[in-house]
């Protein structure tokens, strides 16, 4: 398959385009590249276009030909969407539809949108599915929830459109976030042996970014009867900040410190991904603690060194150094 992937040099994207090359696919990033080419290594299947999905006329050139889209690239999470919101807007939202219609107008068969698990906002039912209403609290996430209406309605017979709502992904990469609830407490329980945690009771879906590139590789491969116009959740197991800490404690070391701080950040919701392992029958593989063990091993390496310096590893530090508009 031909595969156009934007934001394909991302966190997620530096993990998916190669297990998608070792597949045998041909794959295009199309990415503003801000952290550098280099997280993708060259590869006679993969070509890399620099450039904006704002940019129209060279979407209309590079989006023939291929076979699928999976849209990736945003301004990722609350904060970084906070930091400017009118380029989130322009980049998370008002760049979608033009990209729908130009990936239907150029007979692209299937178009796979990353959505997030935010667009629930507070819920209170013990599982939270795919059928229940949105109720964003921010802009970020309001956003997300209203580019899933619009693919929606560009779904057709030929015009395959499926939203994935991942939980927050953890894990190593090659383009590596240090700025995600588990990585964030890895790093400090690796590097300062001990972890501040914010509130504590939050209910917060995680997911192993190995089982979020596997969750890609099984739309694509899916019939399509069984994916068009569907959306799913996808994540690993809900559990709280609390029960986060606990489990990078008990990777790291029993010497970590795990202490209590305040916060004014509510969000909580216990996502069900039932649906995708029973219609594409998909289950995750890998564990919170699997993503601990791989970011320590990482560390040991010297795979990631400057952890709370170095702007690569967090988005609102990267967005602010090079003034992204």
């Amino acid at each position: 398959m031909n595969i156009l992937i934007t934001g394909g040099a991302g966190y997620v994207g530096s993990k998916l385009v190669p297990k998608l090359l070792d597949l045998g696919n041909k794959v295009t990033v199309f990415d503003l590249m801000i952290y550098g080419e280099d997280v993708l290594e060259n590869h006679e299947n993969l070509k890399k276009v620099k450039g904006d999905i704002r940019d129209i006329d060279l979407l209309e050139k590079i989006l023939p030909n291929h076979e699928a889209v999976i849209h990736l690239a945003c301004i990722s999470n609350d904060p970084s969407y906070e930091l400017n919101p009118k380029l989130g807007k322009s980049i998370n939202f008002d760049a979608f539809e033009p990209l729908v219609k130009i990936s239907r107008k150029r007979n692209i068969n299937r178009f796979i949108y990353a959505s997030s698990s935010s667009v629930y906002g507070i819920k209170k039912e013990k599982d939270v599915t795919e059928d229940m209403s949105l109720e964003p609290l921010t802009d970020y996430s309001k956003f997300k929830g209203e580019c899933e209406k619009i693919l929606n309605t560009y779904k057709s017979d030929d015009f395959i459109t499926t939203t994935i709502r991942p939980s927050t992904v953890c894990g190593y990469a090659k383009r590596q976030r240090l700025d995600l609830v588990v990585n964030i407490l890895t790093n400090h329980a690796f590097h300062n042996r001990s972890i501040i945690v914010f509130g504590g009771n939050q209910l917060r879906p995680n997911i192993h970014i190995d089982d979020m590139v596997n969750s890609y590789i099984s739309i694509l491969e899916a019939n399509p009867r069984k994916i068009n116009g569907e959306i799913f959740n996808v994540g690993y197991k809900n559990q709280s900040v609390n029960e986060l800490a606990d489990d990078v404690k008990k990777v790291i070391g029993e010497d970590v410190k795990i202490l209590n701080s305040k916060s004014d950040d509510n969000r909580s919701y216990h996502v069900s991904s039932k649906k995708i392992s029973e219609i594409l029958s998909f289950k995750t593989k890998f564990t919170v603690r699997d993503a601990v063990s791989d970011l320590q091993n990482a560390f040991k390496k010297k795979l990631l060194i400057n952890t709370f310096q170095d702007e690569n590893y967090f988005n609102i530090k990267r967005m602010q150094s090079i003034n992204l508009i």
